[in-house]
């Protein structure tokens, strides 16, 4: 018998509002219950499709979220403090821990790493342009 993909699509569409959901609101409190919500699932069944359609549960996803957005904001040179709060952590001890089990360094290394780099870029420009696009250009080294 030949399933009908309307129905399967329209899971997958309130799933994907879901995690849309979670990327526009990502720095603010966001629950299971809030999520599901807007999905207009049940919080089990939403968790299981969430997990089924893209491997992560929707807490890990949020995490992965808010971490991203925290390294664009240490990139720009923002202090970690601000940072944390801004990308919606409650406090500084658990957003470094988070930012350093995922990134395997604190948010302050990759802070200074950044800015380091910075530097390097601006005093010796040439030697962040990869060996391949100079050879081809006929740039030397």
């Amino acid at each position: 018998m030949k399933e009908d993909i309307h129905p399967k699509m329209y899971l997958y569409k309130r799933i994907v509002e879901a995690k849309l959901f979670i990327d526009r609101n990502y720095a603010q409190k966001i629950e299971l219950e809030n999520i599901s919500s807007e999905a207009s699932f049940s919080k089990y069944h939403f968790l299981r499709l969430f997990k089924q359609a893209y491997g992560k549960s929707p807490h890990q996803y949020l995490t992965e979220v808010r971490i991203s957005a925290a390294k664009r904001l240490l990139e720009k040179g923002d202090a970690v403090g601000d940072v944390c709060y801004a990308v919606g952590f409650d406090s500084i001890p658990s957003f470094t821990r988070l930012f350093k089990k995922q990134m395997g360094i604190s948010p302050k290394q990759f802070s200074l790493a950044q800015q380091k780099t910075a530097e390097q870029k601006a005093k010796q420009p040439f030697q962040f342009i990869p060996n391949c696009f100079a050879e081809s250009n006929g740039w030397n080294k």
